[in-house]
């Protein structure tokens, strides 16, 4: 019997992350990444030959990294060597997974590791309330690794003016392609 009611909703549902999945190319190639250049143990390998929730026929093997606070990056391994396509309608920057780390000194050194490994990294990038790094995983998968740089009451004050800012970007956007249809309308000679 549910005794939960819609009252009861109104606070955060979700506790956290139990894990994030995507596809790799190969279990191995993803493991060593992982595990041996991140730091993310491997905890859990389940192997089957008919997907739970389909039922449809697809060998495979899930393979789950765990994090410092009990959640899980995992992946599919689904035995054809084919890693996941990006979206053709979406930068590469967009798509990614930020994983946090306890130190700019910890993100330094695994800046540091990954370079040596030959993993191309971008930044430090200053986000003003993290610093991160960005590189692309074996699979073609954009991980960031980032470290909070502010306090939680900054952080509380952020969260006092977040819809407020999403409106303002709701009314701009809107703006914004207003303009850009009337540009695109003239530029066509109506």
């Amino acid at each position: 019997m549910n005794t939960l009611t819609s009252a009861d909703l109104s606070a955060p549902t979700v506790q956290g992350l139990h894990h994030f999945a995507w596809r790799c190319r190969d279990a191995e190639e993803t493991r060593h990444f992982y595990e041996d250049l991140i730091g993310l143990p491997l905890v859990h390998v389940i192997r089957l030959d008919h997907v739970p929730s389909t039922g449809e026929y697809c060998p495979y093997v899930h393979i789950f990294f765990e994090m410092g606070d009990g959640s899980y990056i995992a992946f599919f391994d689904l035995g054809d060597d084919v890693s996941a396509l990006p979206s053709p309608n979406t930068p590469a920057w967009v798509n990614h997974i930020a994983l946090q780390v306890d130190s700019l000194d910890r993100l330094m050194a695994l800046k540091a590791r990954l370079e040596e490994a030959g993993v191309d990294v971008l930044g430090v990038t200053d986000h003003h309330i993290v610093k991160s790094i960005y590189f692309f995983d074996p699979n073609g998968f954009r991980v960031e690794l980032t470290v909070r740089t502010v306090s939680d009451a900054e952080m509380k004050s952020h969260a006092r003016v977040a819809h407020a800012d999403l409106a303002k970007w709701v009314t701009d956007k809107a703006q914004l392609r207003a303009s850009a249809s009337a540009s695109s309308s003239t530029a066509l000679g109506h």
